[in-house]
């Protein structure tokens, strides 16, 4: 193995160790390698894009937009525990997205009734007095539609093999089967059915204190080694300038253009090329049967960061 080989799997197993978690290695051998028909074919768009590396920014650019709905953010401030365990939600939200991915049929069932139960146990009352559920399926869809809007524009921009129209709308009918699943009420199913859908939800939007916390948390200081900082910082900000122009105020993010056209998509590129570059070592390695450790094929969708079906949301 050359040195650059060492490097590149060195990153690949780090990158896998801290997106998956302990477990896994474990998830993904059950995830990818257990035998039966699955919600999706090979090679469907939701597979071409949750298991791209435009899911690090599409994750992040997700929390950001999902903190906007007052009664979301609320619940994930009091019951996500996403300051005090970021890592290990992370792990179970790359994992979900994987399991409904790429996983069986029964898996992914399991998976969906397993966050439905949490979302039962999950309510309360917002500092302005505003009632939530985590079950109630207009958060549902509110979280359902931030996700898959921000997954699709990111593997849109930095994807390796972005989607022609008719991929978009594959793409959104089949999260909506996921969506559905969890409880969300008619999820869009086509591309502009989803752009109408998030601006319908526009008047209930607004940055509390909960979500200016969250921004600060995700951008700012997140619980990352020193060594980390750089590339995080390019992954975040590819993330804030595909966010809406209109959410940039309420949240306190810069907007400039001109820097986000150029420094900061040339940036954006470059990381995830050089995630997709680490990853794809450790997936060459599980093909040829080689014994891998952390590093082997990714659990599959890789994050939303709390991607995915995290937080701030009130998922996992």
């Amino acid at each position: 193995m050359t040195v650059t080989d060492e490097v590149r799997t060195r990153i690949g197993d780090a990158l896998f160790a801290r997106v998956a978690g302990p477990e896994g290695p474990e998830a993904r051998d059950r995830i990818h390698g257990t035998p039966g028909p699955r919600w999706f074919p090979e090679g469907s768009a939701i597979q071409r894009v949750h298991g791209d590396a435009s899911m690090f920014i599409g994750g992040l650019r997700a929390l950001l937009l999902q903190s906007l709905h007052p009664q979301a953010m609320a619940a994930v401030a009091a019951h996500s525990g996403y300051r005090g365990d970021p890592w290990g939600r992370l792990a179970r939200t790359s994992t979900f997205l994987a399991t409904t991915t790429f996983g069986t049929a029964d898996d992914a069932a399991q998976a969906v009734a397993v966050v439905r139960a949490v979302h039962e146990r999950i309510s309360g009352v917002t500092s302005d007095g505003l009632p939530y559920a985590a079950s109630d399926p207009h958060l549902v869809r509110w979280v359902h539609v931030a996700e898959a809007h921000s997954f699709l524009a990111a593997h849109q921009r930095y994807g390796a093999e972005p989607l022609d129209a008719a991929g978009c709308d594959e793409y959104v009918a089949q999260v909506a089967v996921v969506g559905r699943a969890l409880g969300a009420i008619d999820p869009p199913t086509t591309l502009a059915e989803l752009v109408d859908q998030l601006r319908a939800y526009s008047p209930e939007l607004r940055a509390t204190t909960e979500a200016h916390q969250a921004a600060r948390f995700l951008l700012v200081s997140p619980p990352l080694p020193w060594a980390a900082r750089p590339p995080y910082v390019a992954l975040a900000a590819a993330a804030v300038a595909m966010m809406p122009r209109w959410t940039r105020r309420p949240l306190r993010l810069p907007y400039l253009p001109v820097a986000e056209d150029t420094v900061v998509r040339a940036a954006g590129h470059a990381i995830t090329r050089t995630i997709r570059w680490a990853l794809g070592a450790a997936e060459r390695r599980v093909e040829s049967g080689e014994p891998v450790g952390v590093g082997a094929r990714p659990v599959g969708g890789v994050p939303s960061g709390e991607v995915t079906r995290g937080g701030p949301n009130a998922h996992g």
